[in-house]
């Protein structure tokens, strides 16, 4: 949720209730829904919602499972939310259609990615709908945007993907005072998100498979050769049964 303590614009919205108690408990004004993707866990409390919203829900374009109405969107489209700008990007690989915001504030603070299921604090989705190289574009897309946006991913999973990465990259010195921290952050029962770009591309091994650490443990891993995409598939095959 972002808010201006009158209007809140939500994303993802898996369930109704913990954002219509967060609506409550501060008195705001549901203005605005983006939704990333089709999933269930992301849209399941859209039409709940529908009762409060002051105002539209904006969705992929190409994935016909979103809750109607909704406005669709595509990589490049643009709206606008109190004074704040909304991008939007095309990002498939988790799903096929799936699609990314990023929010610039009208002041000076950073821009706010919020990437669904594309991206995680130190890992990336599953690929269920896309292929490999799809995940690689939508990914170094998300890269290149200014180190110190914030990462607003949809999922808690940082810990198990810092695991992984480890496993790839044991001597990146980033990656290991990134993982205590988040350690620590998790013992005292704090989220380690929102990240940023720019540590998300010093210890990210989803964005780092032109490394050559990284490509050295893909290789080891069942990659056949040693460009972006096939390291990236080589990832992702070794992380849907890392233990």
């Amino acid at each position: 949720m972002l808010h201006d303590g009158r209007e809140a614009l939500v994303v993802d919205p898996g369930e109704a209730t913990p954002v219509l108690v967060a609506l409550q408990s501060r008195h705001l004004t549901l203005t605005r829904i983006l939704v990333t993707h089709h999933h269930m866990d992301h849209v399941g409390g859209v039409d709940a919602l529908r009762g409060v919203l002051q105002g539209e829900v904006l969705g992929p374009a190409t994935e016909v499972a979103i809750p109607q109405p909704a406005v669709p969107m595509r990589g490049g489209g643009q709206s606008h939310w109190r004074s704040a700008r909304i991008d939007v990007l095309d990002v498939p690989g988790h799903t096929a259609g799936h699609i990314a915001y990023v929010v610039t504030p009208g002041d000076a603070s950073p821009a706010v990615l919020f990437c669904g299921d594309t991206l995680f604090s130190g890992g990336c989705g599953r690929l269920f709908e896309g292929t490999a190289e799809q995940m690689f574009h939508s990914l170094r897309s998300l890269a290149k945007l200014p180190g110190d946006t914030l990462v607003c991913c949809a999922h808690e999973y940082t810990l198990s993907n810092l695991r992984f990465a480890m496993a790839v990259e044991p001597d990146n010195a980033d990656l290991i005072h990134y993982q205590t921290h988040c350690v620590h952050r998790r013992a005292a029962g704090e989220p380690t998100l929102p990240s940023t770009v720019a540590l998300e591309r010093a210890i990210n091994p989803f964005l780092r498979c032109d490394q050559p650490t990284v490509i050295a443990s893909a290789r080891q891993h069942g990659a056949t050769g040693s460009t972006p995409v096939e390291v990236l598939a080589a990832l992702r095959q070794w992380k849907n049964t890392f233990q």
